[in-house]
């Protein structure tokens, strides 16, 4: 195919949506994943908190949600994602069914940094007297802030992943165009051109991530 202005001009916006879908789908899921990731290690039978019960329930809604392959939910929230945003195409649209995706694997992978933390460190704050919620922002957060950067690195890559997936329901974005150009027109040069974009905008995410990581752990310095 000819690379002319309006297919550049294409390709640019698909990048601009991309970039959109993904990082205000990122944000709003970790608005969601941090506050689950806490309740979850806070409430654990060893947590600082345990309340059983609790941590069941949320870990089995969190385990459902994340079993459901991404284009099985993006067709089963089709009309929560209409009354949402008032439709089920574009950038806008597939924001709804990446958070839902989204939001319990940032949760879990929360979680998981969170429990990294030395337990002396967790046992030392509450010698001196310190809250659940000061334990919480003082000692689980600060110190797990590496291990949590790095996990948003994955996640927000995971979420890339998802928003290419959403080509196939005219989501918009680069997974658009590879899918309507490379899938159905057989144009094997723009397929490559979209993965090569996106391998390089997941090169940049990690890159970031873990320059973050780094600049951020107290431990090698």
């Amino acid at each position: 195919m000819s690379f002319d202005q309006a297919t550049v001009n294409m390709i640019m916006v698909g990048i601009w949506e991309t970039i959109y879908m993904v990082f205000v789908s990122s944000a709003i899921s970790y608005l969601l994943g941090i506050p689950l990731g806490i309740i979850l290690v806070v409430t654990d039978k060893k947590g600082i908190h345990p309340i059983p019960v609790l941590n069941a329930v949320l870990g089995i809604i969190i385990n459902l949600l994340r079993s459901v392959p991404f284009l099985i939910l993006l067709v089963a929230v089709l009309p929560f994602t209409r009354m949402v945003v008032g439709t089920t195409l574009g950038a806008r649209a597939v924001i709804v069914p990446l958070v839902i995706a989204a939001a319990p694997y940032v949760a879990r992978m929360v979680e998981s940094s969170l429990k990294e933390v030395d337990a002396g460190v967790i046992e030392a704050a509450k010698s001196m007297g310190a809250d659940t919620l000061q334990i919480v922002w003082k000692v689980l957060l600060p110190e797990s802030r590496p291990s949590l950067l790095i996990g948003a690195a994955i996640s927000i890559t995971t979420i890339l992943g998802y928003s290419a997936m959403a080509g196939f329901v005219g989501g918009g974005g680069l997974g658009t165009i590879a899918i309507n150009y490379g899938y159905y027109r057989y144009q094997t040069d723009m397929m490559l051109i979209t993965v090569a974009i996106l391998v390089i905008i997941v090169q940049i995410i990690q890159e970031a991530g873990m320059r973050m990581s780094k600049a951020g752990d107290r431990r090698i310095r």
